[in-house]
């Protein structure tokens, strides 16, 4: 579909409203004329060679890059591209006129908001975010390609009042959506404490030309995941219209410069819905248009864009979905605590007959939430009892695993870790709505019922808070714990006939194919072989599907014809042949969402490890944001791959390349995380029990000068091996 047929319908012929687009018009020229005098102003000041940019970002300007191509660095390039955009503001008021002088508002906010960046990173003062990083765009990558995230709602403006302000985004929220804030609903939502930032995958922007940085957080998604080369603005749009599902609400008073920046949403593909009446002449069918009703104006912005939701309506007291999983709750917020060694704590998912279950029945063994006081630590065990025709023992842990995410959905409650090393929180204001320890039952059932219909025919869930029950069901736990990870090590690659494919993130990244194998997880680190292999068992059809293996190819570098033939099908005839255990020689594709990436120091004769979570400097002489942009988009980059954390501690780690010997240099919270298991594999390998500590961190150095003299003190095995890059 062309873009003038997704439009089309939209204005009738004689009915055009010309009101509407004059307001567009106006906007464009007072936004484009207020960018103007702020770039003169600024150049005069700093000089035109005057380093522009945003931080932790690979993209430049990234609406500038995104829709023109330009590596914009300094103030002095900026002018020109003003002009060229001043030059498409069009008197005549048609519809296709409206929409270019949208795209140049576009450009004109991001002009004036990236001069507040010269002189500092962090222009704004809290609440306010201003531009959102690369990494938490690619942190929330999974989420939306899985449709967790099932869309992006911007809100601009100001509500009738706060309470009205809170019921919207409460509700949208609970929904899932990713919600962008602009103007004065900030401190409205503020005044009802709602919660946002970005652990709550709601971000207060700032006001007036902040709202920018929604449109460049959604144009960067088409250039990280898609691999849209910077300058394609047909296939840009065509991204922005399929695959980010994007709407705005615009709330209260109208001025010419909002709407002109809501057209440029509408440039992109994104619909408008307004509370506010709208006059003949100023609305625009399907992209411009008013719903007064406030208990209306989610459901219709939804409908118009096409948003399919996939979270689901719980029948407990507090709100839930993912907004909610980033949720931290301080030891001053907190009302109950569980588990950490503060006490005995476990969480079980099994498997049972028929005989052994009743659908849908939760109960509490001891003491409910009203039975303790303030600040106990309370013994719990959760035992999530399931049957399904389907179901297996392999899929125990798989569906366990799931209690982390169900939990930390729900809005004032806590959960981290697994098994008997579980952590949990319930915060004062959980508590107060009215939330028991029976409503986690309530979320479970619901959710696995929800999102595992295929494996999952009935469920039943026991809470556990009697200090005597915990510790009699623990043993239990433990028995079966124990029988799962001799199952565990029994999987592996030479063991299986049988990999998966995951095509999750085609949704964003088109061109982009996983295989998955018991020692090999996907680079997100979301998705285990096991996890695929249950999803294949939920949706035959679905994008988990079965690879078998063959006779190898190359069994050192992980190649195997059959792995070639899926790749070529699967990734649009882009790859022919694809090694699962190098970094070097035509390595695995990386979409966008990876948690780290492996990048090679020649000079060290070594990889570093780049992490998300680390902004700085890496001794491959870039950021992580700057790696990922080299290496995203389902493209073979040897010398670079992204990976899930967890591929460290693989007993298929790079074999080819020479294993973890290689690691030069990660970051202090990374070897903070793996240190006890990496080194127990390090010592096996013969590396020695403490190996972690002969590599290198951002303590040591950010640059190979730094770090390559105290590498030879350690005596780092990389440093004698043969030659990385080959002869």
């Amino acid at each position: 579909m062309s873009f003038d047929e997704i439009y089309e319908g939209a204005v009738e012929e004689g009915k055009e409203p010309k009101k509407l687009f004059k307001q567009v018009y106006d906007g464009a020229i007072i936004a484009t004329s207020y960018a103007e005098i702020l770039l003169t102003q600024a150049i005069k000041k700093h000089g035109g060679d005057k380093e522009v940019r945003y931080p932790d970002t690979a993209y430049y300007l990234p609406v500038i890059r995104a829709l023109s191509g330009e590596d914009v660095t300094t103030i002095g390039q900026l002018p020109a591209i003003l002009n060229k955009k001043r030059a498409q503001i069009y008197e005549e008021l048609t519809f296709e006129n409206a929409r270019l002088a949208g795209e140049a508002t576009l450009y004109a906010a991001e002009i004036i908001e990236a001069l507040q960046y010269i002189d500092t990173d962090q222009p704004y003062e809290e609440p306010w975010l201003g531009f959102i990083s690369d990494p938490v765009v690619r942190k929330y990558g999974i989420k939306m390609v899985d449709w967790t995230i099932p869309g992006e709602a911007v809100i601009i403006g100001r509500a009738k009042d706060s309470k009205a302000a809170a019921k919207i985004v409460s509700k949208l929220m609970g929904q899932g959506m990713m919600i962008f804030l602009s103007d004065e609903i900030i401190e409205q939502l503020y005044e009802e404490n709602v919660k946002l930032g970005l652990d709550y995958i709601a971000y207060p922007l700032g006001n007036f030309t902040q709202v920018v940085h929604a449109a460049n957080y959604a144009l960067r998604a088409g250039m990280m995941f898609g691999n849209i080369t910077p300058g394609e603005t047909d296939a840009q749009r065509d991204y922005q219209r399929r695959r980010i599902m994007a709407f705005v609400i615009h709330l209260g008073e109208r001025d010419d410069v909002k709407t002109a920046a809501e057209f440029g949403c509408i440039y992109c593909g994104f619909p408008v819905v307004t509370d506010q009446v709208l006059g003949e002449g100023e609305e625009l069918n399907d992209w411009y248009v008013s719903e007064p009703d406030y208990d209306k104006i989610v459901k219709l912005a939804m409908e118009i864009r096409g948003v399919k939701l996939t979270n689901i309506d719980i029948d407990i007291p507090i709100n839930q979905g993912p907004a909610f999983e980033g949720e931290t709750i301080r030891k001053g917020d907190m009302y109950y605590e569980m588990g950490n060694n503060k006490s005995e704590a476990f969480e079980l998912v099994r498997m049972v007959d028929a005989d052994h279950i009743e659908d849908g029945k939760i109960e509490v063994v001891g003491p409910e939430t009203d039975e303790f006081n303030e600040g106990d630590k309370i013994p719990i065990g959760l035992v999530v009892d399931i049957y399904g025709r389907k179901m297996q023992e392999d899929f125990e842990s798989v569906l366990e695993r799931r209690v982390h995410y169900f939990i930390n959905y729900g809005e004032g409650l806590w959960h981290v870790n697994q098994r008997d090393t579980v952590w949990m929180r319930i915060s004062k204001e959980a508590i107060a709505k009215g939330f028991k320890f029976h409503d986690y039952g309530e979320i479970l059932i619901a959710k696995y019922k929800s999102e595992f219909p295929a494996i999952v025919d009935r469920v039943q869930v026991t809470i556990y808070t009697d200090a005597a029950k915990v510790s009699e069901m623990h043993q239990e736990a433990k028995a079966i714990y124990k029988r799962r990870d001799e199952r565990l090590k029994e999987l592996k690659d030479e063991k299986v006939d049988t990999f998966y494919s995951c095509l999750l993130c085609q949704s964003f990244a088109p061109n982009h194919v996983c295989i998955l194998t018991p020692e090999r997880v996907g680079l997100c680190g979301a998705v285990s072989w096991l996890d695929a292999k249950a999803a294949y068992e939920i949706d035959p059809t679905g994008a988990n599907q079965p690879v078998i293996k063959g006779e190898a190819i190359d069994p050192v570098k992980g190649m195997w014809q059959s792995c070639n033939d899926y790749f070529y099908k699967e990734s649009h005839q882009t790859l022919e042949e694809v090694n699962l255990y190098t970094m070097m020689d035509r390595p695995m594709t990386s979409c966008g969402c990876f948690e780290s990436i492996m990048a090679v120091i020649p000079e060290a004769n070594g990889i570093a490890i780049a992490t998300r979570n680390h902004s700085g400097m890496t001794p491959c002489g870039m950021t992580f944001s700057t790696l990922a942009g080299s290496c995203g988009g389902g493209v073979q980059t040897p010398g670079f791959m992204g990976i899930g954390r967890a591929y460290l501690t693989s007993g298929k780690f790079l074999p080819a390349d020479g294993g973890r010997a290689r690691i030069v240099w990660m970051p202090t919270e990374l070897k903070d995380e793996i240190r006890d298991e990496f080194n127990r594999l390090c010592e096996e390998d013969g590396l020695g029990p403490n190996f972690i500590d002969k590599i290198a961190d951002e303590t040591i150095g950010e640059t190979s000068e730094e770090i390559l003299p105290w590498l030879e003190e350690q005596g780092h095995p990389a440093l004698t091996m043969d030659f990385i890059m080959g002869e």
